[in-house]
């Protein structure tokens, strides 16, 4: 697995990733109108869990399929491939004071880093 993440990094793929621990140490925290339910794990139906993520810059869906299906996983396991929401992904519905303020929230959060 190494080596396919040093492949990943050398193509300038990944932008950030990592493994998340087991559901017996998380929590989560369920929205009802302004009620908010907090519920200790472990949670049950592993097989709706995410163990891991990894984002990555591609030019398209098709690109990072491609990416994926040089992964070293065995049988069993299945990835999930979906798109990060742009400003742009938006289009005019989003207000100029809306793209502006998220800009200025990006930038503060990259400043951070």
């Amino acid at each position: 697995m190494l080596k396919y993440n040093e492949e990943l990094v050398k193509a300038g793929v990944i932008l950030a990733g990592g493994g998340l621990q087991p559901t017996s140490k998380g929590k989560r925290v369920k929205f009802s109108g302004s009620e908010r339910a907090v519920t200790d794990g472990p949670f049950t139906e592993p097989k709706e869990l995410i163990a891991g993520y990894g984002i990555w810059q591609v030019r398209s869906i098709d690109e990072a399929v491609e990416w994926i299906r040089r992964a070293p996983f065995d049988g069993g396991t299945e990835v999930e491939i979906r798109a990060v929401y742009e400003a742009n992904d938006f289009g005019e519905n989003l207000a100029p004071e809306l793209r502006e303020r998220g800009q200025r929230l990006r930038e503060q959060i990259t400043a951070k880093k």
